[in-house]
């Protein structure tokens, strides 16, 4: 079924490329694959982009039959048996206790136009709508996960990616999670966010245990300094994602990791800080847009190298510039003129498909 929508939304792929490209200047191509890379295809909608292109790259669950599920007892069952391979997940489901995916490869999860996960539990045992751990091979699309809003107890964020390989992660929309949106940790590798939307709606409780009454802190790559086992992993790519209002620090903070920033948005107000460049951090950041937000681009102790290219800042205060030079990445990626990326990515950002369908670039 999935390679079916594929071809079925190859048309509609066509069309997107066709008013593209009458838009001039909008879209140049970054081509910098090494020898005997695999390059993503974006136009053709059956490669991903980014680092998830690369180690084989991503098909998920494929064209496996399709289970759809409604509630959340269908939706744990469907998650938790490994036969299960392609989901689709209609309505508005109230997650009672945190979902756990693990040990498996090979699964797509979806969300039919609409589509919610939502979590109300803000304490810190039992708080995150979902844990995926050591699992490969993974696509997940076109859902939201939206959680009670920030708490600084040590809880869970709404997802965590734990020592996961080749995830695709596109057209989602994370908010208001407990201790963060959407985490990456443990040598989690070959990683794709596009057109994902990271963002709090709700004010933060204050008072937590863990000392901050603003935690609205969204997207951590990296646990801690002294996770030396994420050295060599932690290669992800943010591609035409939005760091939307609400959104305090961690767009993303970064630890060990090869992290390339590439035509995304930012614009949260109360930001503190956007793009943190931590312990040996390695970040390519280029073409992406900041407006009225504090420190975009953080070099804190210890980062290995911050390239920043052809990025806009506009009414931002704080420090712009990267330091070093840092990787150059392996695969090819169709890039958006500057100038393009806050229309694009403020039109098309979140749970916008209507399934599991052609439209990711």
């Amino acid at each position: 079924m999935f390679l079916l929508t594929l071809i079925l939304g190859f048309t509609a792929c066509n069309t997107e490329e066709v008013a593209s490209s009458n838009n001039e200047n909008a879209i140049t191509e970054t081509t910098t694959p090494t020898s005997g890379s695999s390059t993503a295809k974006i136009g053709n909608c059956s490669e991903v982009p980014g680092w998830a292109s690369q180690n084989g790259s991503v098909t998920g669950g494929g064209s496996a039959a399709e289970t759809t599920v409604t509630t959340y007892a269908q939706l744990k069952s469907a998650i938790e048996s490994s036969s299960v391979k392609v989901i689709k997940v209609s309505g508005t489901i109230t997650v009672t206790t945190r979902l756990s995916l693990q040990d498996q490869t090979g699964k797509t999860i979806y969300g039919a136009n609409g589509a919610k996960l939502v979590s109300t539990n803000q304490t810190k045992d039992a708080s995150g709508i979902i844990n995926i751990k050591r699992c490969k091979n993974l696509i997940i699309r076109n859902l939201i996960f939206e959680g009670p809003g920030a708490y600084d107890t040590d809880g869970w964020d709404n997802a965590i990616l734990d020592e996961c390989t080749n995830v695709w992660v596109d057209h989602c929309e994370f908010r208001d999670g407990v201790d963060g949106n959407f985490d990456i940790k443990n040598k989690s590798d070959y990683i794709s966010v596009t057109y994902s939307k990271f963002h709090y709606l709700k004010p933060p409780k204050a008072g937590g245990s863990g000392g901050s009454d603003d935690h609205r802190y969204s997207n951590l790559i990296g646990s801690s300094d002294g996770a030396t086992a994420d050295r060599g992993k932690l290669r992800i790519t943010f591609a035409r994602c939005w760091w939307a209002p609400g959104c305090k620090e961690r767009m993303p903070r970064v630890r060990f990791g090869k992290v390339h920033l590439v035509n995304n948005f930012f614009n949260s107000t109360v930001s503190n800080k956007c793009i943190a460049a931590g312990f040996e951090a390695d970040l390519r950041v280029e073409a992406n847009v900041f407006e009225g937000v504090k420190t975009p681009i953080d070099l804190m102790t210890g980062y290995t190298a911050v390239t920043a290219v052809d990025n806009i800042f506009t009414n931002t205060t704080g420090n712009q510039a990267g330091s070093k030079t840092a990787f150059t990445p392996p695969y090819s990626i169709v890039k958006l003129s500057n100038t393009a990326v806050k229309a694009d990515v403020s039109a098309n950002a979140g749970a916008t498909l209507g399934g599991n369908i052609c439209g990711s670039f």
